[in-house]
């Protein structure tokens, strides 16, 4: 979640350095693909706003539908955009070796403890959120040692395991359900006890975001940031790719869902009084409530942890990168007028930390005010931080905290 992938917002197209510092004469080719960047970041985080403060997709109409596009689809998009900051930090277009190579690793292994520890400290505040930090910071551990690899074989990686993976977790998250093996291992795991938490078990395996399905969405963002998005033709193919995927990915799971006999049925006798109907796109299907049936893993539902979701969400979260990053090449007024939201983008980490401490301090919706005036005033009070502070500082406040504990890695030799 590093915000600061380029200098600034561009103030026409073009961005500024800091405080007092004039705007540059005209953007280069890289620093457009980062503006486009910042305004998919920017997209994402206002999606988690919308999960999480906005009102429940079933008020219906246009709303409802943006607010149901807007679950797990803007997590798995923070996931793939993940995967190119771990690129642009340890080298792109090609990745650093030698001792700036073994630097650049050392501070995403730093990155990533501070990410985990931030994760799990919000966590501890006790809202409705399921925090993406820790599980985030994981990641970047698990998916570092492929950052030299080239982006065809990064595709491949992810490719693999979207259809590999979901099978395994389900295994291992039925042997948890049917033996004890799984508490001894969290009364031996020091992450546990000293987060009060389930530990790696939850992170590996268990919760919200387990690390064994989303390392797919950050590896499939390594190789993106492996291609040339200076290049429309490779944009062009970036977001046909993406579409063939979301096709897919939702497609193929309502295929699955009509054609496998029975399919509907038992998925909505194991869950919480869900829609079965809309498990190949809505998180309406609701939550298992004992044990998971094999069924489950033909929904595409966007937490489901299934190859179908996460084909459906890599494929969508393709298409808005491409989106985002053609209309900085293509659409300077267009791309002044979501100037607000690349700046989002920009102190993405802050503005996501500072959403998740405002729920904690201001509490959750109960409906008075309305939940869609509440997501209102949270996405236009991030814009406004964000406008300021990037006007000002080149990075945002935690952005800069989280760089600052990276410096001892230039000491790795």
């Amino acid at each position: 979640m590093s915000g600061n992938t380029c200098s600034a917002v561009p103030s026409t197209v073009t961005p500024t350095l800091g405080i007092g510092s004039p705007a540059l004469p005209a953007p280069t080719p890289s620093t457009v693909r980062l503006i486009g960047i910042d305004l998919a970041r920017g997209v994402a985080v206002l999606g988690m706003y919308a999960a999480h403060v906005g009102p429940d997709p079933s008020v219906g109409g246009p709303v409802g539908f943006l607010l149901e596009l807007a679950r797990g689809r803007s997590a798995a998009l923070f996931a793939v955009l993940a995967g190119f900051t771990l690129v642009i930090i340890t080298g792109r277009p090609s990745p650093r070796t030698g001792r700036d190579g073994r630097q650049a690793a050392g501070r995403v292994v730093i990155r990533a403890i501070v990410l985990m520890a931030l994760g799990f400290a919000l966590t501890a505040l006790d809202t409705s959120v399921e925090v993406i930090l820790a599980f985030y910071g994981l990641v970047f551990l698990a998916v570092l040692p492929l950052y030299r690899l080239r982006a065809t074989t990064l595709a491949v990686i992810a490719a693999v395991g979207a259809l590999i993976l979901p099978q395994v977790l389900y295994v291992i998250q039925q042997s948890i359900y049917e033996g004890s093996w799984s508490d001894t291992v969290i009364a031996w795991d020091p992450l546990a006890r000293f987060t009060d938490s389930d530990g790696f078990m939850e992170l590996l395996f268990t919760g919200e975001y387990p690390v064994l399905t989303w390392a797919s969405f950050m590896i499939a963002g390594m190789a993106l940031a492996r291609l040339d998005l200076t290049d429309a033709k490779v944009r062009t193919r970036l977001a046909l790719t993406g579409g063939a995927l979301a096709v897919v990915g939702y497609g193929g799971s309502w295929l699955a869902l009509h054609l496998v006999p029975q399919a509907g049925t038992v998925i909505a006798d194991a869950t919480d009084g869900g829609s079965a109907s809309s498990a190949w796109w809505s998180d309406t299907v609701g939550q298992i409530e004992d044990s998971t049936p094999p069924e489950w893993l033909l929904v595409a539902a966007p937490h489901s942890q299934t190859t179908f979701s996460i084909l459906g969400n890599t494929g969508v979260a393709l298409v808005v990168v491409a989106a985002c990053v053609t209309v900085a090449y293509r659409a300077p007024r267009v791309t002044r007028l979501l100037r607000p939201v690349a700046a989002v983008g920009m102190v993405a980490l802050s503005t996501y930390v500072l959403h998740i401490v405002a729920i904690r301090v201001f509490g959750e919706s109960d409906g008075s005010p309305p939940a869609l005036l509440v997501l209102s005033a949270y996405i236009a009070g991030a814009m406004v931080f964000a406008m300021v502070w990037t006007r000002l500082f080149r990075r945002g406040p935690l952005e800069y905290l989280l760089h600052t504990a990276t410096r001892p890695a230039r000491h790795i030799r």
